[in-house]
């Protein structure tokens, strides 16, 4: 029964919490006993903050009871990745320079999820400080795909799509930098949105490219990702960069279809090295579309082949600058040294892993003097013409349809060549370097049984008809309904 009550969706529950059915306090308990059984194999979570959520449960039975005014998503168990500042609860970005730091403070999106009566389950894994495709470079375990053990669950936000996928969260938050909320969503079977850069606040979020980051929900349809996107949305006097913009009511628009809706193929997605798995699912996927009503166009955006270049320039760039900040001075981890810069360096050495060391020496000779324009400046320049390929686009089109990524998930340890590993964004980087918005829903298996992801691309703040369009696919197919079975 207690597993039943986890296969429940976001929407789900709170209807089943107005009919009486069921108590938040009862699926709460639910989670944390699937947890508790299930993660030590899965490795979603870094930390389960076990007392409060049942604290907080317990106060949504209360509302339930009285008949008091509710939240949209009013005792929903929700898991937050572990880059997303918590008052009271450790926030380690899967790294041992923040190990033991607790926030005295909470994320703009945390506080949207506890005013909308969220029950916060806990922090889930990550890459650490957000950078990489497989949640394997985490400073305290690996996460594991909930449809192969052996495999990745995709990243940076791969402990929040596990934890969805695997049915230890109802929904989760993660974070996209170059397809961290895609990526592994498409690898665990989820659902997952990167809102117009600007649509969420990031007033909480440990920074790792600040012009490319955002906040976005991960669910197991495409009506939890309406609904808790529809929470977390909206201008915030913390964040400059958060645009002060209406929200729509996702929820409203989902059901008016995709007939007349003109989507565009980008040629460029089907290039030489996609999966012919990945390829057949998609290209099926645009068929489905069609049938609905859409008009289905070929596009080209040639400045694709660019976009991992450019986005490893300036994401590395961003990182090197923001990462300054953890000189064991403030906060975090402190390794004694004889001077203030022994005392940085040696903490710094200890503190950072591989590949986060990796980024930030890319980053800083980016910078460093007489490479500044050679490097950052003009790859500045190409992310202007990716942008303007996208604008290009849409002056045809509405929607942009593709692959998520160009391959299922890939073992653990498979790529240990660091080139290898950033080509698993190939199809979700441009999107970003242009601050577009850009969902991933299911749309088929592999032989092995392994999900496939299909991307939806939107014009900036048009989440509305993204989401409107991944529900018509979702609704038209019977990938949704797959869970991967735990023992």
């Amino acid at each position: 029964m207690a597993d039943d009550l986890t296969r429940l969706t976001a929407h789900e529950l709170v209807a089943a919490y107005a009919r009486g059915e069921v108590t938040p306090s009862e699926v709460t308990r639910a989670y944390l006993e699937r947890i508790d059984r299930l993660d030590g194999r899965l490795g979603a979570y870094l930390t389960v903050s076990r007392e409060a959520a049942l604290a907080e449960a317990r106060a949504a039975d209360a509302r339930y009871r009285a008949g008091a005014p509710r939240g949209p998503l009013d005792g929903v168990p929700v898991a937050l990745k572990d880059n997303l500042c918590t008052r009271g609860v450790r926030t380690t970005c899967a790294s041992r320079i923040l190990e033991g730091f607790v926030p005295p403070y909470d994320a703009t999106v945390v506080e949207r999820l506890r005013a909308a009566g969220a029950v916060l389950l806990g922090k889930t894994n990550l890459d650490e400080f957000a950078m990489g495709s497989s949640t394997e470079h985490s400073a305290f375990q690996p996460t594991r795909n909930p449809w192969d053990l052996a495999r990745v669950p995709g990243g940076s936000s791969g402990g929040s799509a596990a934890a969805v996928a695997g049915g230890l969260a109802a929904a989760a938050l993660g974070s996209d930098t170059g397809g961290s909320v895609r990526q592994p969503a498409a690898f665990c079977g989820v659902v997952g949105l990167k809102p117009t850069y600007g649509r969420v606040s990031r007033y909480g979020l440990v920074a790792f490219a600040s012009s490319l980051d955002q906040i976005g929900p991960l669910t197991r349809d495409v009506r939890d990702c309406a609904l808790v996107l529809g929470v977390i949305a909206g201008p915030d006097r913390r964040d400059a960069t958060a645009v002060d913009a209406p929200v729509p009511d996702y929820l409203a628009e989902l059901e008016a279809g995709v007939e007349g809706l003109r989507l565009g193929v980008p040629r460029e997605y089907f290039a030489a090295g996609i999966d012919p798995e990945v390829e057949r699912a998609v290209r099926a996927a645009v068929d489905v579309l069609a049938k609905l009503g859409a008009a289905v166009e070929e596009v080209s955006l040639p400045t694709t082949a660019y976009g991992i270049a450019v986005y490893y320039i300036l994401a590395p760039a961003e990182a090197s600058s923001n990462l300054a900040r953890y000189d064991g001075v403030k906060y975090g981890l402190r390794v004694a040294g004889a001077d203030v810069v022994e005392m940085a360096s040696r903490t710094r050495a200890a503190g950072f892993g591989a590949e986060v060391k990796r980024r930030i020496m890319l980053g800083t000779y980016a910078l460093s003097a007489g490479y500044y324009e050679a490097y950052y400046g003009r790859a500045q320049k190409v992310r202007t013409l990716v942008r303007r390929d996208f604008e290009r686009a849409f002056a045809a089109v509405d929607l942009l349809v593709a692959p998520t990524t160009p391959n299922v998930a890939f073992r653990l340890g498979e790529k240990e060549d660091p080139l290898a590993m950033y080509l698993n964004d190939v199809f979700t980087v441009p999107t970003s370097l242009a601050g577009l918005p850009a969902i991933s829903v299911p749309c088929g298996v592999s032989a092995a049984g392994l999900p496939i992801g299909l991307q939806l691309i939107g014009r900036p703040f048009d989440e509305a008809r993204l989401l409107r369009a991944a529900w018509a696919y979702e609704q038209a197919t019977p990938w949704r309904a797959r869970r991967p079975e735990l023992a």
